[in-house]
């Protein structure tokens, strides 16, 4: 994942989508997923369906997280027989990510690591329908004729059960403009886990985006001790699924 550095070619939808506002590429993904972002506030999010993390999901838990932390307001969502897409109102702030926080991977680390504690102490276990625990990401797996390996097939136990962001990555978190953090992004994943599921992934994406030296910061803002047993269970897992 990454931001465009070559202007790509508009999908006909998404012309169709912006109702004449000006686009702005602002992602590139994976799997050639692209967002844009309008300029009459809004993002244009695009891509080849994926069953995986497909946006009918995202959209379906955005509209639920909303209700307790700020998350993209949803005011389109579809799919044909080859692609899907996805249209929220923009908000303030920039992925944690952005260039303006180069230079700046401290703000930009403790930030996502507070930003991460407040959605866990926020969203109501007892009221999330979906789950994102290790039997259903293996069994998700399974369906992509994934072999996940057998010494991932048991967790460690529990230590709290959250709702969790599902892919908690650096670029997921918005921050503002005096460096705290503002908003969640892309929660396709969202669900009920160990928090150590989301805190794993989280601290090992500073490595991709920042260099070596932040996993531990970002652990300290969550406000925990690291784990270091959950800590490496949770980051094969994800590797492996």
């Amino acid at each position: 994942m990454s931001i465009p550095t070559e202007t790509p070619e508009i999908p006909g939808h998404v012309r169709e989508l912006s109702q004449g506002a000006s686009l702005t590429p602002v992602w590139l993904n994976g799997i050639g997923g692209l967002t844009f972002r309008t300029d009459d506030g809004r993002y244009i999010k695009w891509g080849p369906l994926d069953p995986e993390a497909n946006m009918r999901d995202e959209a379906e838990r955005m509209r639920w997280a909303r209700r307790w932390i700020a998350v993209p307001e949803v005011l389109d969502q579809g799919q044909d027989a080859e692609h899907e897409w996805l249209v929220t109102i923009a908000l303030d702030g920039r992925s944690a990510v952005d260039p303006m926080w180069a230079d700046q991977p401290g703000t930009a680390v403790r930030a996502v690591g507070e930003a991460l504690r407040a959605m866990h102490d926020t969203l109501p276990v007892e009221d999330c329908p979906w789950e994102w625990s290790t039997p259903v990401r293996i069994a998700g797996a399974a369906t992509r004729g994934t072999v996940v390996p057998g010494r991932l097939l048991e967790s460690p136990p529990i230590d709290r059960l959250v709702v969790c962001h599902g892919d908690a990555c650096m670029p997921n978190t918005l921050l503002a403009a005096d460096g705290r953090w503002s908003a969640h992004v892309d929660l396709a994943a969202l669900g009920t886990a160990d928090r150590w599921a989301d805190i794993a992934v989280a601290s090992m994406s500073t490595e991709w985006n920042y260099g070596p030296g932040w996993e531990d910061a970002l652990i300290e803002a969550y406000g925990v001790e690291p784990d270091r047993e959950r800590l490496a269970y949770y980051r094969d897992l994800w590797n492996a699924t």
